[in-house]
């Protein structure tokens, strides 16, 4: 592939590699990060980012998507409260480097941005007359920056065949009339430099379960990321939960659900106050299915009437449930219903009724005859 570039003298804007090169953010995410860097003051901040957007003509979808970008990579940062008329209002910071919560709630009420290093502790003084080093004639001497290293005296002993006394006298004697400065002590390791934090496990499976909870809260949000050492700090209370019967995922809805307004300034005291607040009750009992079982017995043959059936008894019984449940009904008093009459059939009914009326016969029951008409 060829290139062909000449550097713009003007109407440019300045991009970072850390925009342009981000793998995280769409293209459209940069192209309006880009555009609203290059803005004047008053233009930028006219207007809200949607309608910079609609300059560009951005489709709406398009413009969600690079919004929720910049959103999770720390590019835009926005916070919303109601106004004295019961209003919402809407403000947005738009960054060209990734910002946190609390850096850009700093930048957005003025205070020091966050690329710019404090000051040193004191006000600055003038430089006092007749300051520059001098030799001991009086005269200036200018020493390069920085200054040249002086070379080493340390005296050299060279021994030559036939006069080896001679040249070690005259060492011991230039060395009497020098001085050696003492070796100074190896610098203390600091806290960047120090051993690296072991990589093993912890032995209980709860905290290390815990642990690794802790450090995954940072994909829920950003505020809430934590180093290696302060997640082991509040492993065993995390693994407290767990020991208590709360589920991980219970777990990590009650650290990351109702999270403050104004974001999360400590990660590790937020978590470590949640963590002891809102400690469960112990437990107890064992929940649902932790109890244990008894072991089902062998099959028997019921000793009840009827069929041969088996039945798996709990204890020393001989009759199965139902076999029990109908000696107990037979056994009750006046748990019997009285036997019911047996109902007469048609044939029986007909037979008392002509009994009881003798004068009528069958051919009665049929009508009149045509001739009787």
């Amino acid at each position: 592939m060829l290139r062909h570039a000449i550097a713009p003298v003007s109407a440019y804007t300045k991009a970072a590699h850390s925009v342009v090169r981000h793998r995280r953010l769409t293209s459209d995410a940069k192209i309006l990060v880009l555009h609203v860097q290059g803005l004047p003051e008053s233009a930028a901040t006219a207007k809200p980012l949607g309608e910079h957007a609609v300059d560009l003509g951005m489709k709406p979808r398009a413009y969600q998507k690079a919004k929720e970008s910049l959103t999770a990579c720390g590019y835009l940062h926005e916070w919303r409260w109601q106004g004295d008329r019961g209003r919402w209002i809407t403000e947005q910071l738009l960054a060209n480097i990734p910002l946190g919560r609390e850096e850009a709630a700093g930048v957005r009420d003025g205070d020091r941005s966050p690329t710019v290093r404090e000051p040193m502790v004191g006000g600055p003084t003038p430089p006092k007359p007749g300051d520059s080093p001098q030799e001991e004639d009086g005269e200036k001497r200018n020493t390069p920056h920085p200054p040249t290293e002086e070379p080493s005296r340390t005296p050299s002993r060279q021994t030559e065949d036939g006069d080896g006394d001679g040249s070690e006298e005259e060492g011991e004697g230039e060395g009497e009339g020098e001085v050696q400065e003492p070796e100074s002590p190896a610098p203390e390791p600091t806290a960047l430099e120090s051993p690296a934090i072991e990589s093993t496990a912890p032995a209980d499976p709860r905290l290390a379960q815990a642990e690794h909870l802790l450090l995954s809260l940072r994909r829920e949000h950003r505020d809430l990321l934590l180093g290696v050492r302060e997640a082991r700090g509040l492993a065993a209370m995390a693994a407290e939960w767990l020991r208590r019967g709360i589920t991980p995922d219970d777990l990590r809805h009650a650290l990351t659900s109702h999270l403050p307004r104004t974001g999360v300034h400590s990660a590790v005291g937020f978590l470590r106050h949640r963590l002891t607040e809102k400690l469960p009750q112990e437990r107890t009992e064992p929940p649902l299915g932790e109890a244990p079982r008894p072991v089902p017995g062998a099959l028997v043959d019921c000793a009840g009437p009827g069929e041969p059936h088996a039945f798996r008894p709990l204890g020393d019984e001989t009759h199965c449930a139902p076999c029990r449940r109908e000696t107990a009904r037979k056994a009750a008093p006046g748990a019997q219903p009285p036997p019911r009459a047996e109902r007469p059939t048609w044939r029986t009914r007909v037979a008392d009724a002509f009994a009881a009326r003798p004068d009528r016969t069958w051919s009665a029951l049929d009508g009149p005859t045509p001739a009787a008409l």
